[in-house]
């Protein structure tokens, strides 16, 4: 049984990693070409080709290697309307803030635009990750399962490539656990992908997206994300609170 969850990881991660990078890292010069396209369209097609190992790896794993009939993590978990209820209030803060850019888009326009691409991006790979990752590990304790969740999304990126500096990688690292951690808590309250792909969206932001990160200044930042934190957080407990409620009302 351990060697064939074994198995199952291993191909979910040799494809994740192998599919995702060959794009993320234009192997195939693709995106020259793939330039020639209207802007949007060049957009969509990145996202989907950078979140395509991981996207591949995890419908593999639930349809041919994953032995559970289904996964604890659906799409809007136990509350469509509280999934999408956090899914909008990034989408209102970027469409309100807007994001300079430069294809002559209308900033407002291009907030929105902007970031439901990247939602849909942070959704492939909470798939992944909390999806299929987290639920194939779930009967390890919590800090191996969480450990071993964040060493995998660290190697996916291949942060050593770009970065040699080892406390730099090390900080990384641990940012990874850190993350799985808590976003591993929000699937366990929520079982809906929609909202760890919420948190997920949060070091896009910060960091990582070169969509938004140039387009916006720092204060900008700090305002969306603090208020998607305070939001969010608000959100979940009271989507906990109806959780119980209906477990109580089933039990009667």
């Amino acid at each position: 049984m351990k060697q064939n969850r074994f198995l199952r990881i291993i191909v979910f991660f040799v494809i994740a990693t192998v599919l995702s990078n060959l794009f993320r890292f234009d192997v195939f010069s693709l995106k020259e070409n793939l330039q020639t396209l209207p802007e949007w369209i060049y957009i969509i097609l990145i996202t989907l080709l950078e979140g395509s190992g991981i996207l591949v790896g995890t419908v593999i794993a639930f349809c041919f290697f994953y032995k559970r009939k289904e996964s604890d993590a659906s799409l809007f978990g136990t509350s469509p309307g509280y999934s999408i209820l956090m899914m909008t209030v990034p989408v209102i803060l970027f469409t309100i803030i807007g994001v300079s850019n430069s294809i002559n888009m209308n900033s407002h326009f291009y907030g929105f635009f902007t970031i439901l691409c990247t939602l849909v991006y942070c959704i492939i790979e909470e798939y992944g990750w909390r999806g299929y990752l987290q639920g194939e590990l779930q009967d390890l304790k919590p800090w191996k399962k969480y450990v071993l969740i964040g060493l995998i999304w660290y190697i996916w990126h291949l942060p050593f490539l770009t970065e040699t500096n080892i406390l730099n990688n090390l900080l990384f690292l641990g940012g990874l656990i850190l993350g799985s951690w808590g976003i591993g808590q929000v699937v366990i309250s929520t079982r809906s992908i929609c909202a760890c792909a919420c948190f997920h969206l949060l070091v896009q932001i910060l960091l990582y997206n070169s969509l938004i990160k140039n387009g916006i200044d720092p204060k900008q930042k700090q305002i969306i994300i603090g208020v998607c934190i305070i939001l969010w957080i608000l959100i979940i407990k009271k989507w906990e609170r109806a959780n119980k409620n209906r477990q109580h009302d089933f039990k009667k």
